[in-house]
């Protein structure tokens, strides 16, 4: 039995009801959360420092088993004194104009023609593009859950109709299921304690 699970995560995940699950099951061997940015999440698996983690899609399966999860809505950040904020959706057309701040660590990949391109580097993160949203220099385009972890007063977002989305996956290392991984896996695909793994 080992003497602990840990777990990686990247910005955005919540995985709070399955830990709280693993807690209830597992009271033996404590979960240790680590954060991990999108770049590192596979490095990190194939490294063992996390045996399994919450990872943003796409990710080359390769030696890793990767179960999705669930996908994100893209959502447009803005000043709160954007006009853009007038309306529950947008479309990329109504983005036509605005400095679209793509950061560094960007998942989604939007296409959006008609927007212009900022005069500066792209910042390093979406909380740092957000940042740059809240001074009023542009709009960023990112999964809701990063909208909502980097929440500020002085921006709001709106869903971006047919915009990309982001698949968020639970991966590990195919030759490390270890019966604590099985254990996770079977949390998060809503087995009872009382269930078999078939």
């Amino acid at each position: 039995m080992a003497d602990r699970f840990v777990l990686g995560a990247i910005p955005g995940a919540t995985p709070g009801r399955w830990i709280d699950a693993w807690r209830e099951r597992m009271p033996r061997i404590p979960l240790e959360l680590v954060p991990l940015t999108v770049a590192d999440q596979v490095a990190a698996l194939l490294e063992g420092r996390v045996d399994a983690a919450l990872v943003r899609q796409p990710v080359e399966k390769g030696a890793l088993h990767v179960i999705p999860l669930y996908e994100e809505r893209p959502v447009v950040v803005a000043s709160i004194d954007s006009s853009l904020l007038a309306v529950d959706e947008l479309d990329a057309a109504d983005l036509a104009g605005e400095v679209l701040i793509v950061p560094a660590d960007d998942v989604l990949g939007a296409h959006v023609p008609e927007a212009a391109t900022p005069a500066f580097e792209p910042p390093a993160s979406a909380g740092d593009a957000i940042e740059l949203v809240a001074a009023g220099v542009g709009v960023t385009i990112v999964p809701m859950s990063l909208a909502r972890l980097h929440h500020r007063r002085d921006v709001e977002y709106r869903p971006l109709r047919e915009g990309p989305v982001s698949g968020v996956a639970l991966a590990w290392l195919a030759d490390r299921t270890t019966p604590e991984v099985e254990a996770f896996v079977g949390i998060v695909r809503g087995r009872t304690a009382n269930s078999s793994r078939r």
